[in-house]
């Protein structure tokens, strides 16, 4: 068995060495040896509009008229928000709006409670 790291980007377990490099082979992904260890290290940090890190869970509040996208609604300022999922992509944060739905937001648009 191997002892190379998986793919930061993809997670394949097929990685090999080139060089000073690893090389992912299923989504040709390169990184150094050296950012391989401090990639495992780090993890993505979201942060609010004011830069409050957020966590899965938190309460947040909106911080713009949102215009609901196919739709005449509209999510006002003020609207509390709570429990979180953060999640990666475009929209940041997955969640439930009372009187709405399930809906994804940006975390520019939001500010911790």
């Amino acid at each position: 068995m191997s002892d190379l790291p998986k793919c930061p980007q993809c997670s394949s377990e097929f990685t090999y060495e080139d060089g000073s490099m690893y090389v992912c082979p299923e989504c040709a992904h390169e990184w150094s040896k050296e950012a391989g260890a401090e990639s495992a290290e780090q993890a993505k940090v979201w942060k609010d509009a004011n830069g409050n890190v957020l966590q899965d869970g938190d309460t947040v509040t909106v911080i713009k008229d949102l215009k609901i996208k196919g739709s005449s609604s509209v999510v006002k300022v003020g609207t509390k928000v709570k429990n979180i999922r953060l999640i990666d992509g475009d929209h940041d944060i997955d969640c439930k709006i009372d009187g709405i739905g399930a809906m994804q937001l940006k975390t520019e648009f939001v500010k911790k409670v």
